[in-house]
């Protein structure tokens, strides 16, 4: 399966041979979303904390009398149901993430790529180098899309200028190809690969 090879001025300049098995899947919603949730759970902070009725702080003594008050009996002021006091069955620290293998991870991503080269959204460039770290030099470049969410993935290391040009761009990212995850790739309208990354992606994925 060919694809063009685009440079920064959004010139063809040659032609790719790309994987079947990783550009050209039918895309499976259900396995892209598995791998996405999976993602998010492992990214989820999990640092949500109530205090428990051992560690309000407060006095241990009764608010009032046993019996004759007409109210009903309380042991303490740090209990559940008194304003103040302890939360019962409270979020703790813990880790959201669950266990996803890593073939279904590879497939979401194969699938993530398949999914974007099937709308159209996928293109594949020569190079990401830029003169000098500019956010006008790659704005001016991106605009040829009519879009404003990109994510670029480049080879083994980022190209310096590009990816310091890239952080001033609202909603545009750009990573190396170890990088790449699929819910960025859905989230974002485009994504860029250079040569060397999809080399690389294909390494890693077939």
């Amino acid at each position: 399966m060919k694809a063009k090879i685009l440079n920064l001025s959004n010139e063809d300049v040659g032609e790719i041979l790309l994987s079947k098995h990783v550009f050209a899947l039918e895309p499976r919603a259900d396995i892209i979303k598995l791998v996405i949730d999976w993602q998010r759970a492992k990214a989820m902070a999990g640092t949500h904390k109530a205090k428990t009725v051992s560690e309000v702080s407060g006095t241990t003594r009764k608010p009032f009398k046993q019996k004759g008050t007409g109210n009903a009996r309380q042991g303490s002021l740090r209990s559940v149901q008194m304003r103040g006091g302890g939360v019962s069955h409270g979020p703790v620290p813990r880790s959201h993430a669950t266990k996803l293998t890593k073939k279904v991870r590879k497939l979401g991503l194969r699938h993530a790529l398949s999914a974007k080269f099937a709308e159209g959204k996928l293109f594949i460039f020569d190079s990401f180098a830029l003169p000098e770290p500019k956010t006008s030099l790659l704005a001016n470049i991106l605009k040829n899309f009519h879009s404003d969410s990109f994510f670029i993935i480049s080879g083994e290391k980022s190209e310096t200028n590009f990816a310091l040009a890239a952080k001033n761009i609202h909603n545009t990212v750009a990573v190396p190809q170890i990088g790449a995850n699929v819910y960025d790739i859905i989230n974002h309208d485009y994504v860029f690969l250079s040569t060397e990354a999809v080399t690389a992606l294909e390494k890693r994925l077939v």
